[in-house]
C-alpha cells in the first residue's frame, strides 16, 4: 500500500470500466486457476499424490523410519526442516493432504500479495489494482508452484520469509534483525538461501546480516543436537543436500553442477571449474543485486540474488526455481516494443516444458533442457535492467503507430481497438511467439478428435458432396501420379518441405525488407491458423488416402492396412484426420497474396499465384486432402485477411515510408505518395 501511494493512487480518478472489467476478469481467472491447481492435487491417487510429503511422514516416511533420515537417498530437507516437521508425523495423511494443499495455496496468495506490493514506485492505480491478481495468476501456472502442489514440498516457505525480510516495507527500511531473523529460518531450510544475508550486508542493513547468520546458525545447531547423525550425514556425507533425492547429473537438477555433470566433467576437475563459476556468479549477482536494491528495486534484487543461489547451490530442483519468475518485474528495453521480451521470456521459461521452449534436434534441445539456469544466469549476470533514474524508466521511445483508416472496401466497418503499428516488431519476441504458437498448433493439430468412425463418415460426406458437385476429381488424377514414378516422387517432397519453407522464408523476408507489410501478413496468418485448429477439432476429416474400399494410394507412406484399426505406425506421428481445412492450400495461398502485394514486377505476382495452384495440384495428386479440403484452406485464410482488415485497415494503406525499412518503400509508396498529390489535383 505505501508503495501503492508513492505512485500517486490518491492522485489519480477513479478506475475506469475497462479497468475494472480487466480487474474483475483477472481475480476471476487467479480463482479458477487456483482451485483447479488444488483438486488435480486432491484428485490424484494416494500413492501419486504429495509424494515428497508422503515420504516425510506416511507410514514408511523417512520421519517413521528409526535411523538415518538419509538412509533411502529420498529425503531431501536439511536436519532442520526435519525437526520442525517431525510434530506432523502423527496427523492423518488424507487430513494433513488436504489441509497442506490449502496451505500451500494461502501460502502462493500471500507471496503474490508482497510481490505486488513490492514493486518499485511510482505505481500507476492501474498497475496496482491489477498486479495482484496478475501474480497469483504466473505463480500458479509457474512449474516451481505446480511442482510443489504436487509434490508437497516446502519451498514457497523460504522464498515468502526471504521477500517478506527484504521487500516488506516496514522492514526493508530498518537495519535490526527482524528481516534477518526470517531470513536465516529461510536459510536453516534451504541453505541456498543464506546469500541473501551478503545482500542484507552489502546494502548497509549489517545488524540485519548478522542476525541472519546468528539465526541459520542456531537452528542449524539446535538440528545438530537433537539429530547428531542425521546432520552429520546432511553437512558432509552430502554436501549440504548434495546427491539425494534425483541424480544430481539429471535435468531436474538446474545449477552449474548439474550441467557441468551433464557436459562430462566428473571430479576434483569439475569440482574446481564449479567453484569458480559459483564464484564469479555469486560475486557478479551479488553486485548487481546490491545495485538495483538502493537504487528502490528491492523485489528486482530479491530476486537476482535467488537467481544466483539457483545457479551456484548444489543440488537446485523445479520446486526451487521461483526465485527466478520473480525476476519478471525488470525493465528492459530503450523502446516500448522491447519492453514485452524479457517477461514472455521469463514466463515461457518458467511455465512451459523443455520440449515446448525448443525443437527437438540436437542443436537447440540442449537450450530448452536448461532453460532455468540460463535464465537464472542472465538475469543474474546479463541483462541491463533500467535503473529508476533513468529517463527511459517510465517513457520509452513509442512505437511509431497510425491510426486505421478504410481502404477500397469503405463500407467494411473498422474495429479501431488500437492503433497500427508500424516499426519492425523485436526479433527475439518474435521469435519466442512463432514457437509457442506452432507448439500449440502442432499439439492441438495432434490432439483433435481422432474418432476412426467419425473421420471416415465425414469422409463419405465429402465425397457425397463434390460427386453431387460433380468435382470428385481426385480419384483420377491421384491414380495418374501414382504411375509416374517421377511425379509422384517430386510431389512427395514437394508436400513435405514446401509447406513450412516457403511461408518461414517469406516471413523472414517480409521482416527485413518490408516491416509493414511483415506485420499485417503475419496477423492475417495467425488468425487463419487458429480457425484451422477450429476446424481440426470440431470437423476430424480422413484424408482420401485414409479411406477404406475408395482405391486412392498414398504414394508417400505405400499401402497402409485399413482393415487393421491401429494401421500402420504413421498415425502415432500425428493426428492423420485434422484434414478439413487443407492448411497446405491455405498457408500456400497466403503466400501467394503476400507476394502479389509485395512484388515488383507483374511476372513475379502471377509466379506467386501459381505457388497455390501446384500446392493444390500436390495434396490432390498425394491423396492427402479432398478438393472441399482446399476450398476450406482458402475460406480460412480469407477470413484472416477480413479480420485482419476489420482490426488494422487494409494493408496496401500506411505500409509505404516505416520506421526501420531498410528502403524507402515498403510495398507501395508510390501509391502513398501519390495520394496526396491527388487531392491536392
Amino acid at each position: 500500500m505505501a508503495n501503492a501511494q508513492r505512485g500517486g493512487l490518491g492522485s489519480l480518478p477513479g478506475a475506469g470500466s475497462r479497468t475494472v472489467l480487466a480487474l474483475a476478469a483477472l481475480w476471476l481467472l487467479a480463482g479458477i486457476l487456483a482451485v483447479r491447481q488444488a483438486a488435480v492435487v486432491l484428485r490424484l491417487p494416494p500413492e501419486r499424490r504429495l509424494t515428497d510429503l508422503e515420504r516425510w511422514i506416511g507410514d514408511n516416511g523417512v520421519l517413521h523410519v528409526k535411523g538415518s533420515l538419509y538412509d533411502t537417498d529420498k529425503f531431501t530437507g536439511t536436519p532442520f526442516a526435519g525437526l520442525v516437521l517431525k510434530p506432523l508425523t502423527k496427523a492423518a495423511e488424507q487430513s494433513l493432504g488436504i489441509g497442506w494443499t490449502l496451505g500451500t495455496l494461502l501460502l502462493v496468495v500471500a507471496l503474490a500479495l508482497v510481490a505486488a506490493r513490492s514493486l518499485p514506485a511510482p505505481v500507476s492505480r492501474r498497475t496496482a489494482l491489477l498486479a495482484t491478481p496478475a501474480a497469483i495468476i504466473l505463480a500458479v501456472l509457474s512449474l516451481p508452484v505446480r511442482n510443489t502442489f504436487t509434490l508437497g514440498q516446502t519451498s514457497i516457505i523460504p522464498v515468502l520469509l526471504v521477500l517478506l525480510a527484504c521487500c516488506l516495507p516496514r522492514l526493508a527500511r530498518g537495519s535490526g534483525p527482524a528481516s534477518g531473523l526470517l531470513v536465516g529460518v529461510a536459510a536453516a531450510l534451504q541453505p541456498a538461501v543464506l546469500l541473501f544475508a551478503v545482500l542484507l550486508w552489502l546494502t548497509g542493513r549489517r545488524r540485519a546480516a548478522a542476525a541472519s547468520g546468528v539465526t541459520f546458525a542456531v537452528g542449524t545447531a539446535v538440528a545438530w543436537l537433537a539429530m547428531p547423525d542425521d546432520s552429520w550425514t546432511y553437512w558432509f556425507h552430502h554436501i549440504a543436500g548434495a546427491g539425494l533425492g534425483e541424480a544430481p547429473d539429471g535435468l531436474a537438477n538446474q545449477s552449474l553442477h548439474g550441467l557441468l555433470l551433464r557436459i562430462g566433467l566428473h571430479g576434483p576437475a569439475e569440482l574446481v571449474l564449479y567453484g569458480l563459476l559459483a564464484v564469479a556468479v555469486a560475486v557478479l549477482g551479488l553486485r548487481r543485486a546490491a545495485r538495483y536494491a538502493l537504487d528502490g528495486q528491492l523485489l528486482l534484487a530479491t530476486a537476482l540474488t535467488g537467481c544466483v543461489a539457483v545457479a551456484v547451490s548444489p543440488t537446485a530442483w523445479q520446486h526451487q526455481q521461483l526465485w527466478i519468475l520473480l525476476a519478471v518485474v525488470g525493465r528492459v528495453g530503450r523502446r516500448r516494443a522491447d519492453r514485452l521480451v524479457w517477461p514472455v521470456l521469463v514466463v515461457l521459461v518458467m511455465t512451459l516444458t523443455s520440449t515446448v521452449l525448443m525443437p527437438d534436434n540436437p542443436l537447440l534441445r540442449p537450450l530448452g533442457d536448461n532453460a532455468p539456469l540460463l535464465a537464472a544466469l542472465i538475469a543474474a549476470c546479463a541483462v541491463p535492467f533500467l535503473s529508476r533514474t533513468s529517463p527511459l524508466w517510465d517513457r520509452p521511445l513509442p512505437t511509431p503507430a497510425t491510426e486505421p483508416q478504410p481502404g477500397r472496401f469503405s463500407w467494411v466497418p473498422l474495429f479501431r481497438f488500437w492503433k497500427r503499428p508500424l516499426s519492425r516488431p523485436n526479433v527475439l519476441l518474435e521469435l519466442m511467439l512463432i514457437r509457442v504458437g506452432y507448439w500449440a498448433y502442432s499439439f492441438i493439430r495432434a490432439n483433435a478428435p481422432d474418432e476412426r468412425t467419425l473421420a471416415e463418415s465425414h469422409g463419405r460426406q465429402i465425397l457425397g458432396a463434390e460427386e453431387f458437385l460433380h468435382i470428385d476429381v481426385e480419384h483420377g488424377f491421384n491414380h495418374f501420379v501414382a504411375g509416374v514414378d517421377w511425379l509422384a516422387d517430386s510431389m512427395d517432397y514437394y508436400y513435405g518441405t514446401f509447406h513450412f519453407l516457403v511461408p518461414v522464408s517469406l516471413l523472414g523476408y517480409l521482416y527485413v525488407r518490408r516491416p509493414g507489410t511483415y506485420r499485417w501478413a503475419r496477423t492475417a496468418l495467425s488468425i487463419a491458423t487458429l480457425m484451422a485448429l477450429v476446424g481440426f477439432w470440431a470437423y476430424p476429416l480422413a484424408p482420401p488416402r485414409l479411406m477404406p474400399g475408395r482405391g486412392f494410394i498414398d504414394t508417400a507412406n505405400g499401402p497402409q492396412d485399413l482393415a487393421n484399426p491401429d494401421f500402420g505406425a504413421l498415425t502415432d506421428l500425428s493426428n492423420q484426420y485434422a484434414a478439413m481445412p487443407s492448411l497446405h492450400i491455405g498457408w500456400s495461398l497466403w503466400c501467394g497474396v503476400v507476394i502479389a502485394v509485395v512484388a515488383p514486377k507483374v511476372w513475379m505476382k502471377w509466379l506467386g499465384m501459381l505457388y497455390p495452384l501446384m500446392t493444390f495440384s500436390v495434396i490432390v495428386g498425394t491423396a492427402n486432402h479432398y478438393v472441399l479440403d482446399a476450398a476450406g484452406g482458402a475460406f480460412v485464410v480469407m477470413s484472416g485477411f477480413a479480420v485482419q482488415y476489420a482490426l488494422t485497415g487494409p494493408g496496401r494503406r500506411a505500409l509505404g515510408r516505416v520506421p526501420g525499412a531498410r528502403s524507402e518503400s515498403d510495398a507501395l509508396a508510390a501509391a502513398e505518395a501519390a495520394e496526396p498529390a491527388r487531392s491536392k489535383g
